[in-house]
């Protein structure tokens, strides 16, 4: 779009306005007298349009404007014309306006040459959203609600814009938001009343691409002039990042912004335009790192209902839901079945043993049900010791087959509920005593008495403390006490510290409380077995049957504490490398035991003597059973690892600049003056769900932060896989490759989806080498990977939109994501967990697909639900596994 330069500069000749709006774009020729702004005059510019004369003629009287005539144009220059007319204020702001926008619009000559019927252009149209689901969705009535709450004076401030408008977490951005829109009308003043607040309502939740792109292209050009500068690109790069908290982004913008504008800018004129812009929006999607299907597969997604249609009749829903539930959960089903059918049967066999005594007579059934309480209760206390041997449990469940029918990976959870049936017989067994047989016996008569003096003496016991000082009542007070201590502290609220207690109570929780007062238990085990020997209603030592109850679990439980003992005590390891990432991640490697074997999904416990003894910690192993090392990345969040941070790194050497938080690699020879490396001991490998992972041809690895750790084992063992195979075909090898195979089972996985759902830029350090030697070393494609970065905006936001632009360009120009800083690409927001799983049970009809999940609980019932969904209505079948943290 051509000006006519000398037709403009005759016609756009006005005088200085003095009011609060002024335009960036000045207008020529004298001041003019109050008699000549009182005169009714035609005002006309004209401008070319890819050949096309467009004339505009203005009736300017008494302050007012009207539009005369439009000659040629589009609609978009009629609305440009109409907008003089909304009402006659300040008439020099609406001329400069009008010559703004002619100016801005000769940038847009080539507005209209990108082909938007190719492809990505469909989804690129609907980016560019000031008000996304997430901002502004309640509309103008809402707005206009905040306005008369948050206006001065009538007006509005600009500091309270972005609440005003339902965008308060980005709050520069907003600010960047007003001054645009603010621009394009010519206001200068700070504040901005109620109708020009619905003016720029409209403007940001225009539905028109070509509006919301001339309003993003309005901020960045931020002098007006229809082009944009490097220094501009810089700047919005700089705001963008900030308003995604892509800190390190921001810190590289003078970079980024240089590679735009070359990309851009080929005839190094300095700056870029309209359409530059446009075609970089449009071309960005067409490289997206989104989920790709080829045609067919995209046709099968669309067309078939992966859900669960609705049953309506109520008996009918019921039993089909109690079905599901039946055959999602048999294997905890039967396990808690047959532990409640054992305590019945043992409650059932003491009450009815007790009732046929002569004590029935004299204490009643308060009596039976103290007894069936305590048979329940040698029962438990038996066999709660079971589920914490983790070295017979990761025998059982990676030794043999009953792996089918136990669920190995519920043993903490079983743990708990055993606990539960602890507190329940404790309950009936001392209510009972305390509050109904012993009451009963002082007040029974002497001819009632009579067959109770062989248990309680000649002498009928005068008073309760009788009872309690006795050596069955002081062992039985003093465990309830130590057990309910146990009981509280292992609560999550005071295991994890969630309660605002005072500062002196709140030294008394926390996982250290939780830890130590566990293992009061030893002193509990002592006293049951002293007040199982000294029973009053017993006296022959074969009833006495608690020592039998305790004598094997004990013993089991006994030499699983000696093996950890023995096994930690050389494996003492040596620290190879220590680093720490952002998101307070410290990562170690170390020396690989000799004879240590384990496989990839398995933790280890470990330990600090210089921060305590008798602590270990679980964690786990991010090496892969090929590696020459083992690595774990540990995140400082309590009080344990918070120390043994702070103890790596003072013996550390710092980081240098180019070693992204490596703090020391090895033993530096010449840094005696540093402190000792603190000593770690390793106890382990223990099973985890994730080592499962073998059992399957296709898997789909989900972590959240931190809880990608195991995963990556996963990874680097697939990947490890993946090279030896090709080790072996060079090597000429089927034969050879054969021999190999047959030492061992064949690598069952074929296919692995991992996606790794993390809140913060900087947590992409922590596995940046494992993602990019997948990539570069994944020829055939065998691992996809799936990086999502929560702290951006979803795509089609304005705040993600120049982030999604330049990410395209720098990873197809270079090969690496600008988010990440690996050759993976990042997805921003959060991921549609329905899409992942539709992707892949299309992709893999038939299969038996591993989920599996590591992460904080809040997914756990979205992954789960969506596992039983598509395992009941596709042929692919997915198995669900999860870790919490």
């Amino acid at each position: 779009m051509e000006i006519d330069q000398e037709n403009k500069h005759e016609s756009w000749s006005e005088p200085e306005s003095t009011g609060s709006r002024s335009s960036g774009v000045g207008l020529s020729g004298p001041l003019a007298s109050k008699k000549q702004r009182n005169r009714s005059k035609n005002k006309s510019a004209s401008f070319k349009d890819d050949g096309e004369m467009v004339e505009i003629t203005l009736n300017v009287r008494d302050d007012s404007v009207s539009v005369q005539n439009i000659r040629g144009g589009d609609t978009e220059t009629a609305f440009l014309a109409s907008q003089l007319e909304k009402r006659p204020s300040s008439l020099s702001a609406k001329l400069r306006q009008v010559s703004q926008e002619l100016k801005r619009m000769t940038s847009f000559k080539a507005f209209d040459k990108v082909d938007r019927s190719k492809s990505g252009a469909a989804r690129a149209l609907q980016g560019l959203k000031f008000m996304t689901k997430n901002v502004g969705s309640e509309g103008w009535s809402q707005v206009e609600k905040r306005f008369d709450e948050l206006a001065v004076e009538g007006k509005l401030p600009k500091t309270r814009f972005s609440q005003c408008i339902g965008m308060n977490e980005s709050k520069e951005f907003a600010g960047e938001l007003f001054d645009a829109l603010a621009r394009r009308r010519g206001i200068v003043a700070a504040s901005i009343t109620k109708e020009e607040l619905r003016e720029f309502w409209d403007q940001i939740t225009d539905q028109s691409f070509d509006s919301r792109l001339q309003t993003f292209f309005g901020m960045v050009d931020k002098n007006a002039d229809g082009r944009i500068t490097e220094e501009e690109v810089k700047e919005i790069i700089a705001l963008s990042a900030s308003a995604n908290k892509l800190s390190k982004l921001q810190e590289r913008a003078e970079e980024y912004a240089a590679l735009i504008m070359e990309e851009l800018d080929p005839n190094n004129l300095g700056y870029i335009e309209l359409y530059n812009l446009e075609m970089l929006l449009l071309q960005a999607p067409a490289q997206s790192a989104h989920i790709t299907t080829d045609s067919r597969v995209l046709s099968q997604m669309l067309s078939q209902k992966l859900v669960p249609t609705k049953e309506r009749n109520p008996i009918k829903r019921a039993f089909r839901e109690l079905a599901y539930f039946m055959e999602d959960n048999w294997k905890r089903i039967w396990i808690i079945a047959l532990w409640l059918s054992i305590c019945a049967a043992l409650f059932t066999w003491k009450f009815i043993q007790y009732k046929r005594r002569a004590v029935f007579h004299v204490m009643g059934y308060c009596v039976t049900t103290a007894k069936g309480g305590a048979e329940t209760l040698k029962f438990n206390m038996a066999l709660i010791l079971l589920p914490v041997c983790r070295n017979t449990i990761t025998w059982l469940r990676s030794r043999t087959r009953l792996g089918m029918v136990v669920p190995f990976d519920d043993n903490i959870n079983f743990h708990k509920v055993i606990a539960f049936g602890i507190a329940i017989g404790v309950g009936l067994h001392a209510i009972s005593h305390l509050t109904c047989d012993f009451p009963r016996l002082l007040h029974a008569t002497d001819e009632e008495y009579e067959p109770m003096k062989q248990f309680f003496g000649d002498e009928r016991p005068n008073n309760y403390w009788w009872f309690v000082k006795g050596t069955e009542g002081w062992t039985g007070v003093v465990m309830v006490v130590l057990m309910a201590i146990a009981f509280i502290l292992a609560q999550p609220w005071f295991r994890r510290n969630r309660l605002n207690l005072p500062k002196p109570l709140k030294k008394l929780t926390g996982f250290n409380a939780f830890w130590y007062s566990h293992h009061l238990f030893v002193i509990v085990y002592v006293l049951f077995i002293i007040h199982g020997y000294f029973l009053y209603l017993s006296k022959k030592w074969y009833k006495k049957t608690t020592w039998m109850y305790l004598a094997v679990p004990m013993i089991l439980y006994g030499c699983e504490r000696l093996l950890r003992a023995f096994r930690s005590g050389y494996k003492s390891v040596r620290i190879l490398k220590v680093a720490v990432y952002p998101g307070n991640v410290l990562a170690l490697h170390a020396s690989k035991p000799q004879g240590f074997k384990y496989t990839s999904g398995q933790y280890i416990y470990v330990n600090c003597s210089d921060i305590s003894p008798f602590e270990w910690h679980p964690f786990s192993i991010t090496s892969a059973p090929g590696d020459d090392y083992i690595s774990v990345h540990i995140r400082t969040l309590g009080d344990w690892t918070s120390q043994l941070k702070g103890i790596f790194a003072k013996a550390c050497q710092p980081a240098n600049d180019d070693q992204s938080g490596l703090l020391r690699a090895d033993m530096l020879p010449g840094k005696s003056s540093l402190p000792r490396m603190p000593r770690l001991r390793i106890d382990g490998p223990y099973g985890a769900p994730a080592q499962d992972y073998k059992n399957y041809e296709v898997l789909l690895l989900v972590g959240l932060g931190i809880g990608a750790t195991p995963l990556i084992s996963i990874l680097k063992d697939v990947l490890n896989n993946i090279k030896q195979q090709e080790e072996d075909l060079e090597e000429g090898g089927e034969v050879e490759s054969g021999v190999k195979n047959n030492k061992k089972r064949p690598f069952a996985t074929k296919r692995a989806y991992f996606y790794w759902v993390t809140r913060e830029q900087g947590s992409f350090e922590w596995f940046k080498g494992v993602m990019n030697e997948v990539a570069e070393n994944d020829k055939e494609g065998v691992i996809e990977l799936h990086n999502y970065c929560t702290s951006v905006y979803e795509e089609g936001d304005a705040r993600s939109a120049l982030i999604t632009m330049l990410q395209s360009l720098h990873h197809a120009k270079n090969g690496v994501d600008v988010v990440s800083e690996t050759r993976v690409k990042t997805h921003f927001a959060r991921p549609n967990w329905r899409n992942v799983y539709k992707h892949v049970a299309l992709k893999h009809p038939e299969k038996k697909v591993g989920v599996f999940y590591c992460g904080a609980h809040g997914l756990v019932g979205e992954l789960r639900k969506l596992s039983l969904d598509f395992s009941r209505k596709t042929g692919t079948k997915f198995d669900f596994h999860k870790e919490n943290f």
